[in-house]
């Protein structure tokens, strides 16, 4: 085996978990009848102002695998279990959750009641397609088992991109996919938006460019004439010695350097982790010098993630920037979906009204022919994520938020939705339109009669 990830990971069992939930009972139990319920969690993959609890549910015991069956290519992980931890016990076996998430520490729990996407999404959707059962702690303090056909049905159909409004999963069994211990890419340049569109038409339809097999499918957009696809194949026939980009490499620009390329599965999963895609550049990562310096084991997301919400509380960079007479800042971090045949409107407008780049596309489709309420893509309908996280400069005239506005503007305009982990501007009536309130106010009433659990608009509304 390539991995240098050569961590022995191991699942807690099922003992461990029932003794963690039993914690889990025991914190809600002590909280006051009029306490908001949320969780005690220090850490948070949310670009949003979040209110930080000072009591709340013990969720200590539950970021781990309970267990995993290689023969059924299942495993019951608990919701707080973060990815990294999940894939470094499936790698293991051969085995990776059917999507998983750019980033290391984002959560099974987070990405099923918000919302993940990766490479693998253009043939197996989103992460909670792949989820067979799961056990969801209300905002009763019962623990429901909901599954697609039980008594529950609809709570599991309204549980994505609920946020913890609706119960937070304790247990989600899902289904798991064969990876080789090598990933070969492919490095595939376009000289237009249209060509671009064009080929990932192709290759969802056959899940083959050029006669080679097609297991992950992303890329970047650099300028309207220089796009790239990355096709990844997860059995290559032949076997090169994988490249590093833990190191002095980095691996969004080897995407313009190198036709092809290899990676071990482990470092193909997290290849965006390390430079936070190409957000490290912010903070200096990217130059030779410092990057020599700056300890590998701190080239993670989640330590960037922390620097930026130094920033966002303390205003050092912004006040730096106002003594030196540069205009203020506007804060730009969106994932949206448009329709694979709206991405040729969709970028000549994005380049005109925000101008960032790179931007990453991943296109997705979800797996079933069902909708899910609260997240209205399409069935059998392909779409392309666009993601842009940086900053804009606020032009005289405009006010800060103009440029997230207008974005929510316009998708709604070319069928696309934007997901609810960063600044949201809605307002109340057209986020409800969005967002299913209709089935989200009658599983309230069901499952949370109480009103303990926050409100889905309230957590994710940012800018009311």
């Amino acid at each position: 085996m390539f991995n240098r990830n050569s961590q022995t990971a191991r699942p807690v069992g099922v003992e461990a978990h029932e003794r963690a939930v039993s914690r889990l009972r025991e914190s809600f139990a002590a909280l006051g009848p009029d306490e908001t319920v949320r969780l005690a969690k220090k850490t948070s993959n949310l670009f949003r102002p979040r209110e930080r609890a000072t009591r709340g549910l013990d969720v200590e015991g539950l970021a781990g695998v309970i267990s995993l069956d290689a023969e059924a290519r299942t495993a019951d992980v608990q919701g707080m279990c973060t990815y990294e931890n999940l894939v470094d016990v499936t790698l293991q076996h051969g085995l990776m959750p059917f999507v998983v998430p750019q980033l290391r520490t984002i959560t099974l729990g987070g990405a099923v009641t918000g919302l993940g996407i990766e490479s693998t999404s253009f043939r197996n959707g989103l992460p909670h397609e792949s989820v067979l059962e799961m056990d969801v702690f209300t905002g009763e303090g019962t623990i429901v088992t909901a599954t697609p056909t039980n008594e529950h049905a609809d709570l599991f159909r309204a549980f994505p991109n609920s946020y913890g409004s609706l119960g937070y999963a304790t247990r989600l069994r899902i289904e798991l996919a064969p990876i080789g211990d090598l990933v070969e890419t492919r490095n595939v340049r376009f000289d237009s938006a249209r060509a671009m569109t064009e080929a990932i038409e192709r290759i969802v339809a056959d899940e083959v460019w050029e006669g080679e097999r097609v297991d992950g499918l992303d890329g970047m957009i650099v300028s309207p004439g220089e796009c790239y696809l990355v096709l990844a194949n997860f059995f290559p026939d032949v076997r090169r010695h994988p490249s590093d980009y833990t190191g002095q490499r980095i691996f969004y620009r080897s995407i313009e350097e190198l036709d092809r390329d290899t990676l071990t599965a482990h470092d193909y999963i997290w290849r965006w982790d390390t430079d936070w895609f190409w957000c490290s550049n912010a903070f200096g990562v990217q130059n030779p010098t410092v990057r020599r310096l700056w300890p590998s084991k701190y080239r993670r997301s989640d330590v960037f993630h922390r620097i930026v919400g130094f920033e966002n509380r303390y205003g050092v960079a912004a006040k730096i920037d106002s003594m030196r007479g540069e205009l203020p800042r506007e804060r730009v971090v969106q994932d949206v979906e448009v329709p694979l045949e709206e991405l040729v409107n969709f970028m000549p407008w994005f380049d005109e009204h925000v101008g960032m780049t790179p931007v990453w596309v991943c296109p997705l489709r979800l797996r079933g022919d069902q909708a899910w309420p609260l997240y209205r893509l399409e069935p059998n309908r392909t779409y392309v994520n666009v993601g842009f996280w940086g900053t804009v400069a606020i032009e005289p005239g405009r006010a800060d938020g103009d440029v997230n506005r207008d974005i929510e503007a316009v998708l709604p305009t070319m069928g696309g939705h934007k997901s609810l982990y960063s600044d949201v501007y809605y307002d109340a009536q057209t986020f409800e339109d969005l967002y299913g309130a209709d089935e989200y106010r009658r599983m309230k009433s069901m499952y949370d009669p109480s009103g303990r659990l926050p409100e889905f608009a309230d957590k994710v509304r940012t800018h009311a």
